[in-house]
């Protein structure tokens, strides 16, 4: 049984919380938020126990799922490594890139399970492409939001954007070669839209865009690759193969043959494979259970969730710089 401690009870806690609870062979032993009235009406909601001391928690539980605010993620997650506990700490991993690297050498000299949640790697209609090929050479994404105070501490890159970059370097399996971005600050102290442009060295590009001031919800990816094209609709929960291949149609799918001239033929095939309807969140928390239990591999490692981080900042510094030559 994985007897786990939250820290942080606003609105992603409680909903960690909510799913914690529905988590076979896990035990929520308590939380620990600093907020007085936040805390009682938690403790009222699910009838779980507040701890006043974070180490008396931490003491209490054998993996801890840090989901305070960013700024918190280093000092909490260093003391529950110090002590050997494992660690589900949500995205970002840390609020600085030193932080970062030092949260990932903690995790390597205790030897612990260490998830970071990036919670749209468990989006069911990214699940849905199941064992597809996958090899993209071009990736376009947007994901646009309507603004909302919450979060505006930070860029819309470290905010929003980062879920992309953790999707993309998952699947691009090379080296980042180049970044160029430029954003803008619209309605608070931090760029509220941006565009990113990754290019990596086996020559896949990958075009992100990432916006809090939107009219309307959007959050969708676009994969190009050799002789196929896959369509990703994380909001609406929508996923779209389209393959061109040599052979005759298959009846299982939706196809149209293609007269590609000088006596080519070939045929498109239309998939629209079938999302699962399960909660990502549920989903990720469970699948770090079972890897504290079973001794597995967690999806999201604390080398990943450093990764996106790098690039985040990479993009944020572009920004910076494209800001200034435009001010001079």
């Amino acid at each position: 049984m994985l007897k786990i401690g939250i820290f942080g009870a606003g609105h992603l806690g409680k909903i960690h919380i909510e799913q914690w609870l529905k988590v076979e062979q896990a035990e929520v032993i308590g939380f620990y938020d600093p907020d007085d009235a936040n805390a009682i009406a938690t403790t009222q909601r699910f009838g779980i126990t507040r701890y006043t001391d974070a180490d008396e928690l931490i003491a209490a539980c054998n993996a801890l799922d840090i989901v305070s605010t960013t700024t918190t993620h280093h000092q909490l997650g260093k003391k529950c490594l110090l002590a050997g506990k494992h660690l589900f700490i949500e995205k970002p991993l840390a609020n600085t890139l030193e932080e970062g690297l030092e949260l990932v050498n903690l995790v390597h000299e205790a030897n612990v399970k260490c998830q970071v949640g990036h919670v749209e790697r468990y989006n069911p209609a990214l699940q849905a492409l199941g064992e597809q090929p996958i090899h993209p050479m071009f990736i376009e994404a947007h994901r646009l939001a309507q603004f909302n105070p919450r979060g505006t501490d930070v860029s819309v890159i470290l905010d929003l954007m980062i879920h992309d970059i953790d999707i993309v370097l998952s699947l691009v399996k090379s080296p980042v070669k180049r970044i160029s971005a430029s954003g803008v600050a619209v309605l608070s102290e931090t760029a509220d839209i941006a565009n990113a442009r990754i290019e990596f060295d086996n020559g896949c590009v990958a075009n992100l865009t990432s916006s809090r001031i939107s009219l309307k919800k959007m959050r969708k990816m676009r994969l190009f690759q050799r002789d196929a094209y896959i369509g990703v609709d994380f909001l609406d929960k929508k996923t779209e193969i389209i393959r061109l291949k040599d052979e005759e149609g298959d009846e299982s799918l939706t196809n149209f043959p293609i007269d590609l001239g000088n006596g080519e033929k070939k045929t498109l095939f239309i998939q629209a494979p079938q999302v699962p309807a399960t909660n990502a969140i549920h989903a990720e928390l469970s699948e770090f259970t079972q890897a504290v239990l079973l001794d597995k591999p967690v999806r999201v490692s604390a080398v990943d969730g450093y990764q996106a981080m790098d690039v985040a900042h990479q993009i944020l510094k572009k920004m910076s710089i494209h800001s200034q030559t435009h001010n001079v």
